[in-house]
């Protein structure tokens, strides 16, 4: 067997000697993960039920966790073994241009049987994920993705940490994933709506912990558009990061965690019930359809103490610069398009066409006018780096949009008028349906960056758009 078609079977990652036994080594504060895209199997369910072909990292859903320090450099080897070019986005983390993944934009794909070597600093701490940013839909939607951590220089005192990765999934009676990738409804719709959710690739797991025990969970939504609403309200769950960066902590409204494709939160929970008690976490975001996400099962044995810890559980602040509001640069930004939007015509690669025409083209959504057109296109607009940005993000549409900005992280200012009461750091913010969000950041970060809706179907379909810091 010759090297190329040794690479294109997706056995590399199992073969010793070729990838570090642990997947990772630690020389000098730099941290070394491989990971190799390639096909494989696993099981949403076990056993007897049938095992679903998968695209994955090292044979894995998810992919291998990758864990680092703040402060350290990391350092991913990525081969390719599928028959598609692929890069890796490091979603959240704020790097280098070249280091983004973005394809005709900051790099070269990653063709068949090649490598590329992605290499940074980690300013923040915070939960962030992995994922490549080429054919994205299918890619992702096939279960190429995992858990990048950044753990805080001073961690807050608890007794267990669990990393969920939430996803749905399409599949058919087979348990095999469909293969209407970015059809035409989904583009203009509200994106790939799976029919089975899972959490770290298993339906409904059950997760034993201990009375007493504090958690920290980290949520993370790796799904193609699906937002979750998962209801907390049964025991008392704290929220002390969004999106990676801390959050005075607080309490959810309602108990429901409102997670929008892209985003991650970090929860603190003290589990007080007795023991052989099960509380169930469903999702409530469509309806009167309630599934079940994952269990909390205590185990029968005594509880590890009665009362919750008496520990601080704020975290200490990124470094993020904090934007000039009374000297930033204001630019709105419409959001529009879609099945029942109302636009009639949009601008595709400088030419004005009708709605009709764009949609014979699987071009289906805008931003200001402008469909967005691959990865390599002309700014949405131009700022000096150094400079202050207020975004005022419109959605026009009957469609909720998560925006997703690369390179940075911004401030949430307000919903419709209304300050948000955290001014939460975010770099994916949900723009609901016929709704305003104010936004800013400061723009330090030189270089072209993505900013695009990551419900995955409306960014192939136009929504999507450059800001060029210079």
């Amino acid at each position: 067997m010759d090297r190329r078609s040794f690479l294109s079977s997706g056995l590399l990652t199992l073969c010793t000697g070729i990838l570090p036994p642990s997947s990772i080594a630690q020389q000098n504060f730099v941290r070394t993960y491989y990971l190799n895209s390639g096909s494989g199997t696993g099981y949403f369910m076990g056993a007897p039920y049938p095992r679903s072909s998968l695209w994955c990292y090292n044979n894995r859903l998810p992919g291998p966790e990758i864990r680092a320090k703040q402060g350290e450099t990391l350092q991913i080897h990525v081969s390719n073994a599928l028959d598609q070019a692929t890069t890796l986005h490091c979603h959240g983390i704020r790097l280098p241009n070249s280091m983004d993944g973005v394809p005709g934009l900051t790099q070269q794909a990653i063709e068949n049987g090649e490598s590329y070597i992605y290499e940074f600093d980690l300013p923040d701490a915070g939960t962030y994920w992995y994922h490549p940013h080429f054919n994205s839909s299918e890619q992702i939607g096939r279960g190429l993705y995992g858990a990048l951590i950044i753990e805080e220089a001073e961690p807050i005192q608890i007794d267990r940490e669990l990393v969920m990765i939430l996803d749905d999934w399409r599949l058919d009676e087979e348990f095999q994933i469909q293969d209407n990738f970015s059809n035409r409804h989904d583009k203009s719709h509200a994106g790939r709506i799976g029919n089975t959710i899972t959490v770290n690739g298993r339906i409904t797991p059950k997760f034993e912990i201990n009375s007493g025990e504090r958690l920290r969970i980290r949520l993370i939504n790796a799904s193609n558009a699906r937002t979750f609403v998962l209801d907390f309200s049964s025991i008392d769950a704290r929220v002390i990061a969004i999106d990676g960066h801390p959050v005075s902590p607080h309490q959810p409204d309602d108990g429901l965690v409102i997670l929008a494709a892209a985003m991650r939160m970090d929860l603190v929970i003290d589990m007080m019930a007795e023991p052989n008690t099960q509380i169930i976490v469903n999702d409530q975001a469509y309806g009167n359809e309630r599934p079940e996400v994952f269990k909390l099962s205590y185990s029968d044995k005594p509880a590890i103490r009665t009362e919750p810890l008496d520990s601080a559980i704020a975290l200490a602040a990124n470094s993020m610069p904090e934007p000039d509001l009374n000297n930033a640069v204001k630019q709105h930004i419409e959001l529009a398009g879609g099945a029942m939007g109302g636009m009639r015509r949009a601008k595709i690669n400088d030419q004005w066409q009708s709605i009709r025409e764009l949609a014979a083209q699987g071009m289906m959504w805008a931003m200001n006018e402008r469909v967005g057109v691959g990865h390599s296109m002309e700014p949405i607009m131009t700022l000096k780096r150094g400079q202050t940005c207020k975004l005022i993000l419109t959605n026009n549409s009957v469609f909720d949009h998560p925006m997703h900005l690369h390179g940075h992280a911004f401030r949430v200012l307000s919903r419709n008028g209304q300050p948000d009461p955290f001014q939460t750091w975010q770099d994916t913010v949900m723009v609901w349906s016929n709704e305003s969000v104010e936004i800013a950041f400061v723009a330090d970060n030189p270089g072209d960056w993505m900013f695009h809706c990551h419900v995955l179907e409306h960014q192939v379909s136009g929504m999507s758009s450059i800001i060029h810091v210079v």
